[in-house]
Order: C-alpha cells, then structure tokens, then sequence
C-alpha cells in the first residue's frame, strides 16, 4: 500500500450495533471512517435485551468519548421518546424452570429485579435501535458503503486495503472487523478454532412474533407464589433439560406501539440433534408442546418474519487483534445469548478499543503491545461466560442445583456494574480520564466481576461441582449443597438481597435495601468491595437514592 495515500484512517465492516457505535466514537475524536456493510438499514438483528453493566458501559463511552447521543439508549422512557416508540422495558431477568408434559411449579421460577433506583432497562428493537446508532455515526462524519460485499482484503505494514466485489478499493490506516460470523478478516487468516473450543454446545430457533400471550395470564398461581413483578414485564427464559426459550415483548412500555414480540429457543443439539424432516416453525411448535404452558403461552401467536435455524451458536478465534486489524466482539467469537451479554460485551470492548486507536492514529504506532489489552479482554469475555453458561445447561435438569447456579451469577451483578458506575461518576467530576485505566488493571479479565478473587474462586467452584454433576459422580443435590456451601461462605456474596438464602427465589431490591447493601460493601474486608462501596454509598446518600446513583 506504501504507493498509494489512504484513504481512511480506519475502516470498520458492518455497521450494526458495533460498528455504528465505534464509527461515532472514533469520528467524532477526529479520524476519518469508512463503515461498510453487506446490507442495509433498518434491519432484523436479535440480542435485544439490556442489562445494567451494559447500559453503564454505553454512558461511561457517552461521557468518555462525548458522544451524547448514545444516552438516549439509556433509560427506557428516553428511548422511545427519542429514537422510536417501538421499545419494551426490562424490569427483570424471569426464569420459570419446566418439565415435559407438566404445568410449571410456581416455587421453581426466579426473578431478579433490576432496581429501578439502578437504572430503567429496554428490551431493544434493533431495527429501530441500530438505524438510529448508524445515522449517529453519519452524523459525526463517517463515510458509508452500504451493500458493498468486500472480495478481498490485504494487510500490509503500513496499512489495509479492502477490494469489493465491485472492484471498488479502498485504503485505511487500521481496520476493525465488526461483521460478525462471517468475518472477512477470520476468513482471510483462518483464524477460525475448529471445533469452537468452549464446553458448552447450542443451537437456536428465533424470530419475531405477534400474538404471545403475557405468561401471567396462562398460569394460574396462587397469590403467595406470584413473582415480584409481572412476568410480562421483563425478559422470561423457559428453561428445561439443556435448553431454554426466550419472550422478549416490546409491547410492555406505555410509551410503545409496537406489538412485537421476540421468541427463541436455545438447546443442545447433542440431546436436541437438529431434525431434517422438520422446518423450523415445526421444530418450534413440537419443542413448546412439550411444555403446556408454554404451548399455551404460544397458541394465538403467528410470525411476522421468516424463522432462522442455527447450526452450533459457539464459534471461537486463535487470536481477535493483530497488525492494524482487529476483529471485534461478534467477528471475534459467540457463546450464547443467555444472561444478554452480547451486548454489553460489544460496548465494553468499544471502550478498550477506541482510545487505542486514536492513540494510535496521532503517533502512528500499531504495535501489538498497545492491543494486547483488547486481545486479552475479547478472550476473557467469552471464557468467562462459557464457564457460566456451560454451568447453567448442565443445572437446567435439576432444580435445586439451577437455583444454585442462579445465585452465584445473580450475585456478581450488583457488584460489577458498581465499579463502572464509580468510574463514571469519578470522570464526570473531574474529566480525568486516569479512572479508565484502573478498571482495566484487573486479575481476572473477562470476568462479570473481574477485580474480585473471591468471586472468581465461588464461578470455579460452581464449575467444577457442575461438571461433577454432568460426569455423574455426585448427584444433583450434593452438587446443590457444595455450591450454595461456598456461596454462604464466600466474602464477596452480600446476605442483603437474598442471594444466601433459597427461601428468596424472587430478588426484587429496594431502595433500603441497596442502601443496607452500599453500606456492607464499603464494610467488607475485600479491597475491591470496600472501596467501590464507599464511593458508591456517598453518591446515594447524595442523591438520596435516585436514578442518579447508577450513572
């Protein structure tokens, strides 16, 4: 490429949620940005359901990178009034657990109760959500390509060139893969692991639906068995033996006119082998029939788009960074959609990747050591989950160690987006952009609660008693007992909002109770706790426990 001046600073393939979202970071801190995608926009996407670490990622790079707009995906109401009213709430994380041929026990469903002193969740409507993200982007001066399938790319020292199939070229001083499975760049280095190497194996059937009946409305449960909120009101899994179905209704919000309704199912294809003599509407009829009130839930409901049916979801890369590329998030790897952390993974991997970047522009220094962070965090990210959500499908056939299981995942949440939560609050104040370095100086990156050893010791722990579990040398309940053992045990887990006690299956916290918990974090013997606590019950009391306290 030496011959020839580039013609972009970076260049980014796809323009979804990741790409659009870094396209309007990395132009608005002065580079020059192609995006460039195979389709177009609006468009059907899947991955619609927030959560808080997300949501504190996608204002700490608002903040960051002063990039405002970003702020209207932040708040429920925000989102309709701003973008479109076509957007669901998320009040909760549901899980009502199902054994075939039986109606669901209402004492084997959870819910874990997003705050509303936290933050206000959406479920998002991507065709809607990322439109609005990509004329961000334009409006902060990115170029666009659009339907423009590149052929062939070429990565030199000095920089990138993408041929279209058009015969178009294009030049550019760093690339970002952000396509997705099909990446060009993994494609191109065959940087593709095969087989995927994580333990856990799904395949999906999704689509979107009108017609799904709320689930409250399909059950009958008695009034001490209700769950905290309505089930309508957030994101429910169905979860059975090595599987699990999602309802993710956009039509839950006042402010929403749409009556969409997003609807999966995620299993393992080594008990759930895909059927060659079933189309995918079929396979999805016969799986929910298993189920009654599922079935029931699904009676009226008809597709207003085509189903997709996966193959294997887990696909994984030898290495996601290398000289002036990178392949972000989704091109670099998936897991599962389980516990919605596609997301908040893509914004967290934008914030390492951005100021890399545009470092790397002004003194025009790619080297491999200024990436490495990225590489390693890309990687942790998906280990991580790949041990929880690996530990979820083996628990899924045995109630007791699922509630377990949901424990110790619930339980790292809180604490994780606290310390994102702090460090934009601690910018905010003083525009000090030092705080950002200091959540990358973690032990454990990639984890939900990357600073915390004593969290990272409770996940291997429930690993191994899991795995234990699934070889079949201990039962359910021993495996249960050992988990919920260290999880009492452990310093990093707090008693306030019920984690430790089986008898609280519905983890709804208020705002005294988020004090009590503020104030045994900034108490604890655990540096990472003590500190984040702290800081976080000082600005609650200064806010007087509002929305506030979470941003």
């Amino acid at each position: 490429m030496s011959e020839h001046r580039p013609d972009y600073d970076v260049a980014i393939l796809g323009s979804g949620i990741a790409g659009s979202t870094l396209g309007a970071v990395l132009a608005r801190g002065g580079a020059k940005v192609l995006l460039a995608d195979a389709g177009t926009h609006p468009r059907f996407a899947v991955g619609e359901s927030m959560i808080p670490q997300m949501i504190a990622w996608l204002q700490l790079i608002a903040a960051r990178f002063d990039v405002p707009e970003l702020e209207a995906l932040a708040d429920a109401t925000t989102i309709n009034e701003k973008v479109s009213n076509t957007f669901g709430r998320k009040r909760h994380f549901g899980f009502q657990m199902h054994r075939p041929g039986r109606e669901p026990d209402p004492a084997e469903g959870h819910q874990f109760v997003i705050p509303d002193a936290l933050t206000s969740a959406s479920h998002l409507f991507r065709q809607d959500s990322d439109a609005y993200l990509f004329r961000v982007a334009v409006g902060y001066g990115c170029d666009t390509r659009q339907q423009w399938r590149v052929a062939d790319i070429g990565l030199a020292d000095d920089g990138v060139t993408l041929t279209g199939a058009d015969g178009h070229v294009v030049r550019a001083r760093y690339l970002v893969d952000a396509s997705g499975f099909r990446s060009p760049v993994a494609d191109k280095l065959g940087l593709r692991e095969e087989p995927a190497r994580f333990k856990h194996h799904s395949r999906s059937l999704f689509t979107h639906m009108v017609g799904v009946r709320p689930f409250d409305d399909v059950v009958d449960v008695p009034e001490d068995g209700r769950p905290a909120v309505p089930w309508h009101d957030g994101t429910l899994h169905h979860v059975f033996e090595r599987g699990w179905f999602w309802v993710i209704p956009f039509d839950n919000h006042p402010l929403s006119r749409n009556p969409l309704c997003s609807v999966g199912v995620t299993l393992d294809p080594r008990l759930y082998p895909k059927p060659a003599d079933l189309t995918p509407a079929e396979e999805f009829a016969f799986l929910a029939a298993r189920f009654p009130a599922v079935e029931r839930q699904f009676a009226q409901a008809r597709t207003v788009r085509e189903w997709v049916s996966t193959g294997r979801l887990q696909y994984s890369s030898s290495r996601t960074v290398g000289h002036r590329w990178c392949m972000m998030s989704h091109a670099a790897g998936f897991l599962d959609p389980l516990y919605s952390r596609g997301m908040s993974n893509t914004f967290e991997i934008i914030n390492a990747l951005a100021p890399r970047v545009l470092a790397a522009l002004e003194d025009d220094d790619f080297s491999d050591e200024r990436f490495r962070h990225v590489e390693e965090l890309e990687q942790g990210l998906l280990e991580h989950n790949d041990t929880l959500v690996n530990c979820s499908f083996i628990s899924f056939s045995h109630f007791r160690l699922w509630d377990a299981v949901f424990r110790v995942w619930g339980s790292g949440n809180t604490p994780g987006a606290m310390r994102i939560n702090n460090a934009l609050r601690a910018f905010r104040t003083d525009r000090d952009p030092a705080v950002f370095d200091a959540l990358e100086k973690v032990p454990h990156t990639g984890l939900w609660w990357p600073d915390s050893d004593a969290f990272k010791a409770l996940l291997d722990e429930t690993a191994r008693a899991c795995e234990a579990f699934e070889d079949d040398l201990i039962d359910g309940d021993t495996a249960a007992d050992r988990i919920l053992e260290h999880l009492r045990a452990s310093e990093a887990v707090s008693p306030v909002f019920g984690w430790k006690d089986t008898a609280h299956r519905f983890i709804h916290p208020d705002r005294t109770q988020m004090r009590e918990f503020l104030r045994w974090a900034a108490e604890s013997p655990l540096p990472e706790l003590s500190t984040a606590g702290r800081q976080s019950l000082e600005a609650f009391r200064a806010t007087g426990g509002t929305a506030e306290d979470g941003r």
